[in-house]
Formats: structure tokens, C-alpha cells, sequence
């Protein structure tokens, strides 16, 4: 395989100008969370699959100890009555040269089925232990700026200050140059854990702008589940910084 290659699992099918939810792993698996949700809600289809020199040389292992390539993957569900594309996957690429092949690849298939808007999903790394319940965005227009920040978006000068590395970020820019608008929704999340709980405000958001509701109760459990985590964590922490200041005898016979 010299290059990344496309399976299309279904052919001949139309689509009306669908919108297309990107959420491959990245900062606290956010993205990916929220787009697996909706596709399991919505009762998605796949329809395509993506393998790629620029994954990782790793298969992964199904529940009866077959193997399977890791590979992106894009499904179609309906929401409100409007056509979504999902984008998700086992891992974004390796490599710098892969991730623009693969956004290209991406890109190719918004204009082939005339995509008029993608949103990407990620993580925004706060690097704190507390939950936030805010959702950043950028955009690649300014009048798609003014919209989303009905749905409760904020929009922060310069920021995210570091950029946004990977896909969620290069398909933001470079859908410009194909015409179609595109915007970046993160969730706020420490950044080193997988986050359901930054998922479940960031899936609030994204159900408000397509005008639907879901069952959360899945990603709900998950939540909790990490919210012990979490907490043990805290606590850990805290007697760690307890330690650290913790005056010795010697400090002691400085206070008058």
C-alpha cells in the first residue's frame, strides 16, 4: 500500500448536501466520544473505510481474537431530517506528510458530495483537574463565527494561543479553499484523560445546532466512572502540594 487507500463498503447512494462531524482521537478523546455517540444514537451506517501507511504498523484485536487494521472510518445518519457525515477512526496519522494526504483525501470527499459545512471535535487542554462546562470554537469565516455563538460558543482572541495540531485543524483551514465553511468546536478537558464529561457539554452543543436530542445516558455512565478517577486524583495531587509546603523544623525557627 503506497498511499492511503478508500474502501467504499456501499455504492450508488445519494446524499443531500449532509453535513460532515469530524471526531478522531485527540486531546481527551473528546471529539471522538461525541461522534461515536451520536453514530451509535443515530444509528449511522458505514459507508466507507480509510487505511493508511501513516497510522501506526498495528492491528487491533476484535472480541473473537481476529485482527483488523487500524483504519478512519466515515458513516451516514440522518439528524432532523438532514444527512450527516461521520468522520472517526482508531488514529490520526503519524506523520506530518500524512495528515495533509489524509485532509486532502477528507476534503475530496466533502466536495464530491457537496458538503456545505464541516464541524471538527476536540479536546482543549486546560491542564486542571475541575470540569468547564465551555465549549470553544474557530472558525474559517467570520460570518459562521456570529452564528455559532448563538448556541453558546465562545470565541477567545488568538486562541487556542498554541494552535490546533492535526485534523481537527487543518480541515478548518484548508475546507476554506474548497468553499465549504468549517468550524472547530472544543470541549474543555485536562487533557490527559479521556474526558466523557467535557464530551457530554461539548454534545449538548453540537445537538443544539442540529436541532435534536439524544439519549446521553452512556456517555453519562462513562462520565462518573471518571469522575472517581478523577477524584483520587485530586487527592493525590493535593497531598502532594501538602508535602511540598509542609514547613521542617528548620523553617519553623524563622517565625518569630
Amino acid at each position: 500500500m503506497q498511499q492511503s487507500t478508500l474502501v467504499r463498503l456501499k455504492e450508488n447512494f445519494e446524499l443531500k448536501k449532509p453535513i460532515m462531524v469530524v471526531g478522531l482521537p485527540g486531546v481527551g478523546l473528546v471529539g471522538k466520544l461525541v461522534a461515536e455517540h451520536l453514530i451509535d444514537e443515530l444509528k449511522a451506517e458505514k459507508i466507507m473505510e480509510v487505511y493508511s501507511p501513516h497510522f501506526p504498523p498495528q492491528v487491533l484485536i476484535n472480541k473473537d481474537c481476529t485482527v483488523r487494521p487500524v483504519s478512519n472510518m466515515i458513516y451516514h445518519g440522518k439528524a432532523n431530517g438532514n444527512d450527516i457525515l461521520f468522520l472517526v477512526g482508531d488514529h490520526q496519522s503519524t506523520t506530518s506528510q500524512g495528515h495533509y494526504e489524509l485532509c486532502s483525501l477528507y476534503l475530496d470527499i466533502a466536495e464530491e458530495f457537496e458538503v456545505p459545512r464541516i464541524y471538527t471535535l476536540g479536546g482543549y487542554p486546560t491542564g486542571k483537574l475541575s470540569s468547564d462546562e465551555t465549549v470553544m470554537g474557530v472558525a474559517n469565516d467570520t460570518g459562521l463565527i456570529e452564528e455559532i455563538k448563538k448556541y453558546g460558543v465562545e470565541f477567545r482572541e488568538s486562541e487556542p494561543s498554541g494552535g490546533i495540531v492535526g485534523a481537527s485543524g487543518l480541515l478548518v483551514a484548508f475546507s476554506r479553499m474548497r468553499g465549504i465553511d468549517a468550524a472547530c468546536l472544543m470541549g474543555m478537558t485536562p487533557g490527559y484523560l479521556m474526558d466523557p464529561k467535557s464530551a457530554q457539554f461539548l454534545l449538548k452543543v453540537l445537538c443544539k445546532i442540529f436541532g435534536i436530542e439524544v439519549n446521553t445516558d452512556s456517555l453519562a455512565k462513562k462520565a462518573e466512572e471518571m469522575e472517581s478517577i478523577l477524584e483520587k486524583l485530586k487527592e493525590k495531587e493535593e497531598q502532594q502540594t501538602f508535602q511540598e509546603v509542609k514547613p521542617t523544623d528548620e523553617d519553623l525557627r524563622y517565625i518569630g
